[in-house]
Parts: C-alpha cells; sequence; structure tokens
C-alpha cells in the first residue's frame, strides 16, 4: 500500500510536502492486491505495478510522508473490519491498524543476514549491487524497529514464528497448524 501510494504520486509529480494533494491522490487511487498462482500482483487502477513499486525510487520516496502511512493505514482499517481472515504483508504495525481483534496474528521473522539473502536470491542481485542492497535492507531494518512511531515489533499477543532455518513449505506447514489449533480451540 505505501509503495503504491508512493508511486502515485511520483507518476503525478505530486510533491511530498503537499499533504492535501496526497490524499486527494490516496482517495482517487484504486489499490488491490491480485492473488495468482505465480504470487501476488499490486495493481493501481488496474494497471500492474508489482515490479515498479519495488524499484529504488519508490522504495525511497515512500517513506517520505507520514501522510502516506496515514491513508495506506485507512484502506488496513477498512478492510480489516470485513475480512474473516486478513493477513498483512510488509512492515506496517497491521495489529494497530484494524487486525488487533484477530483470533491468531504471525509476526513473521528471520535472521537479518539469511532475510537479506533471501531477497536478494528473490531479485536475482549479485555484486556490487547486492552489497548495496544489503545494506539498504540493514538501514531500513534498524530504522524500522527504532522508529517513534509504530516501531516495528510484533503485537504482545502475536506467534513469533522465526524462518530462519525453515523453507517456504515449512513456513506454510507451521502457519497451518497454528490456524487449525486455534480452530479446534475455538469448537
Amino acid at each position: 500500500m505505501y509503495r503504491a501510494l508512493a508511486l502515485r504520486a511520483i507518476e503525478w509529480d505530486a510533491s511530498f510536502d503537499d499533504e492535501a494533494a496526497l490524499l486527494k491522490l490516496a482517495e482517487d487511487s484504486s489499490i488491490t492486491l491480485d492473488r495468482t498462482i505465480g504470487g501476488n500482483r499490486v495493481l493501481v487502477n488496474k494497471k500492474d505495478v508489482s515490479a515498479r513499486i519495488r524499484e529504488r525510487d519508490v522504495s525511497e520516496r515512500r517513506r517520505a510522508c507520514r501522510c502516506i502511512r496515514r491513508c495506506a493505514s485507512g484502506w488496513w482499517r477498512g478492510s480489516a473490519k470485513w475480512a474473516s481472515v486478513a493477513g498483512g504483508d510488509g512492515r506496517a504495525r497491521y495489529w494497530d491498524e484494524g487486525f488487533s481483534r484477530r483470533d491468531l496474528k504471525i509476526f513473521l521473522d528471520a535472521d537479518p543476514v539469511i532475510r537479506e539473502q533471501r531477497r536478494l536470491d528473490q531479485q536475482r542481485v549479485k555484486g556490487a549491487p547486492a552489497e548495496a542492497m544489503a545494506a539498504e535492507l540493514r538501514e531500513r531494518d534498524h530504522r524500522d524497529r527504532t522508529r517513534a512511531a509504530s516501531p516495528l515489533v510484533a503485537a504482545e499477543d502475536a506467534v513469533v514464528l522465526d524462518s530462519t532455518h525453515l523453507s517456504e513449505d515449512e513456513v506454510l506447514e507451521r502457519i497451518e497448524k497454528l490456524v487449525e489449533q486455534r480452530l479446534a480451540a475455538r469448537r
């Protein structure tokens, strides 16, 4: 959400200091997540921007304006109200944005070195660009975990799942077991 809104601002050459213009741009934008077998796609006004929102200029700008955080937070609160099963991906405190009343919250984490390697493998980056990307991830982790507003921490009632030594399939299996346990406990 944050990246998609930042991309819209970049495309419209909106000033990141003009909160009124950014809020209007956000209100006029349709941002959806399209789940496919090949992975999730992010659509802005029905246009696939999945790759574009991962580019450096968008990554840097999405942090530039608190307004973007408020717009995306509002969207999360709205979507969480009607979803019987809700999930969040990324670094925002989704539990604060409408997910606080969920029966099961999972904070997925991994050793920073492993997360860096996974991101580099995912992006197929090597050499000097890989070193720069790894440094950027370390800086981002530090900033997100230590920021004053909504630091990246697990909710008090979240299950922390360390995926350092787990494959994707093993992570999914553990999450499925946690869901099954919660469902059984409700019966």
